[in-house]
């Protein structure tokens, strides 16, 4: 019983490094869009249309930051500056929390 408390805690452990991978995928995707709207915002003239394309630029840039910052939250809880000796101090925190909530469950 212990040995499939084992294995499921290192799922959850590793879904949530996963978790944390995706999320900096988001991020440089969103570091990539914001780089190239700003230069639009740059080389863009006046015509017609310029409003509706800073208008577009705009609410994207909006909507995709608190997209953004919502999945930082809620990936996070508020923690940041990771590195692989984190992640894999983490999957152990994950791993000893675990096998400690179940230890005390039935005590």
């Amino acid at each position: 019983m212990t040995e499939f408390n084992e294995q499921e805690s290192l799922i959850r452990a590793k879904k949530k490094v996963k978790q944390i991978q995706i999320f900096y995928l988001h991020l440089v995707g969103y570091l990539v869009v914001v780089s190239l709207i700003l230069f639009n915002f740059y080389i863009m003239d006046d015509g017609p249309h310029k409003k509706a394309i800073t208008w577009v630029n705009t609410s994207t840039l909006v909507g995709w930051t608190i997209f953004i910052i919502i999945h930082w939250w809620r990936t996070f809880k508020g923690r940041f500056l990771f590195k692989k000796e984190w992640e894999d101090r983490k999957i152990k925190e994950y791993l000893d929390k675990n096998t400690e909530e179940e230890t005390t469950m039935w005590e």
